[in-house]
């Protein structure tokens, strides 16, 4: 059966990547070609690259009809891809191949996603001149005033549930106009649902003249920077953990601190600086129930005899999951 598939990959720019799409009708998702030059991952004379299919993302749109009843819109399949050369090897700027070599079913990821919604210019909500009230009233707030663009969570929430991404949940963040949301996923997987909740997030935004801003620190001043914290944990943290053994592993993340700083994200030194619920850059520290911490060892895993996950408090929020949960696994192998 003819169905759309809307193709999604990154692209080549540095230091962040972007998201892109095009849309194919066929009977079947496929390997598909476009223009490399114009994403930074060709050459004019040599244009051509790859989308290869890693994983495909079902929906089925509803359209309102009125207050009562909904009718069927139109279905269609997400395809988040990887970017290959046309010899079919993988292109330099596909950080996804590396961390599926690596990371396997065992580690699960589970990523806190914030970001700040904008409108002409400034955050949404805030006035055209000067600054909101301080923060305070924001996080999880409730309320005209003390929270903006709720409409657009809640129809990402509900796109993601419908895609069968892993979303557990969201929230109104410290800043007016900040959110976050959680997705949680196993092995590579982590990664997909991580970009495609981004790619979706974003498309929705559009509709209401609402931009995503990922970088982690948009506002200078009092207010909070945005990240990606990452909670982790393989098999022997969940079933077989200890106080020995999370120290173990914090010590071992510890040692390769600045590498992760290179892999973590883009103006990451403008968020981490020791204060708005970070440690600085050029630290690294980790704690029972600490948020100022690099790693926080959550009260659920204390509670169950230190049997569960870490939470990686340094990746920016527009750091790319593929490259830190890379960066995990391969640490903690050593």
């Amino acid at each position: 059966m003819t169905q759309k598939f809307e193709y999604v990959w990154l692209d080549g720019y540095r230091p962040t990547q972007s998201l892109r799409s095009k849309v194919k009708v066929n009977d079947h998702a496929d390997i598909w070609a476009f223009d490399g030059s114009s994403t930074q991952q060709a050459t004019g004379s040599k244009s051509d690259c790859l989308l290869n299919p890693v994983a495909e993302y079902h929906t089925i749109d509803r359209i309102r009809a009125d207050a009562t009843r909904t009718q069927p819109g139109l279905g269609g399949t997400y395809v988040m891809c990887e970017v290959l050369n046309v010899d079919h090897e993988p292109h330099k700027s596909n950080t996804r191949t590396h961390c599926q070599n690596l990371v396997s079913d065992e580690w699960w990821f589970g990523f806190e996603q914030e970001y700040f919604m904008y409108k002409d210019g400034r955050p949404l909500g805030w006035p055209k001149r000067g600054k909101p009230q301080p923060q305070g009233d924001y996080y999880c707030g409730v309320g005209e005033g003390n929270v903006v663009g709720r409409e657009i969570v809640d129809r990402h929430t509900e796109a993601c549930m419908n895609a069968d991404i892993g979303i557990t949940g969201t929230n109104a963040e410290v800043a007016l106009g900040q959110w976050e949301y959680q997705v949680l996923g196993a092995g590579v997987r982590a990664g997909d649902d991580m970009w495609m909740s981004r790619y979706i997030l974003q498309k929705i935004a559009e509709k209401h003249g609402v931009t995503i801003n990922f970088t982690p620190k948009p506002q200078k001043g009092d207010w909070n920077g945005s990240g990606m914290h990452t909670n982790f944990s393989n098999d022997e943290m969940r079933n077989r953990g200890s106080l020995l053994l999370h120290h173990t592993i914090c010590e071992k993340l510890k040692a390769k601190h600045q590498e992760a700083m290179g892999m973590y994200g883009a103006d990451n030194d403008q968020r981490l600086t020791g204060k708005h619920e970070t440690q600085s850059i050029k630290k690294f520290s980790y704690g029972l129930y600490d948020r100022g911490a690099s790693i926080r060892i959550p009260i659920f895993t204390v509670d169950n005899n230190y049997g569960g996950y870490l939470e990686d408090r340094r990746p920016a929020s527009n750091a790319d999951p593929y490259r830190v949960m890379r960066h995990i696994v391969e640490t903690l192998a050593e």
